[in-house]
């Protein structure tokens, strides 16, 4: 029963990590600007953020609760989703293999969900 127990708590833990121990893979790094909301968001090796267009950080997830964090091919394009819990939402974004954009994808508790097309910056 001990064990059972344990290999529960492992599998639970195992789904959050801190944005510190967040690892890209193969999902590319550098920014991308989403201009419905005038900002950029920043994918370094061991973080993402969300800048506004003058350089000011407005989100660091190098301190918040990211949780179900897992890169994966969507059909034959990177992609990288996870949730936030500080922020409420749960993020996808997909890196088509034929144009330097991302697709972005938000869900938000009681909200629609926010889908758009960033441009390389």
């Amino acid at each position: 029963m001990k064990k059972v127990f344990f290999a529960l708590v492992v599998l639970m833990l195992a789904g959050t990590v801190s944005a510190a121990d967040i690892n890209l893979g193969d999902f590319p790094l550098g920014s991308w600007t989403d201009t419905n909301y005038d900002a950029v968001w920043e994918f370094t090796s061991g973080n993402i953020r969300i800048l506004d267009l003058n350089g000011a950080v407005l989100y660091d997830f190098s301190d918040k609760t990211v949780n179900d964090f897992r890169v994966f091919l969507d059909g034959n394009s990177p992609a990288i989703s996870f949730s936030c819990v500080e922020s409420g939402r749960s993020y996808k974004f997909v890196k088509p293999l034929t144009n330097t954009d991302i697709q972005m994808e938000i869900n938000r508790t009681s909200l629609p969900v926010y889908k758009v097309t960033m441009k390389r910056k």
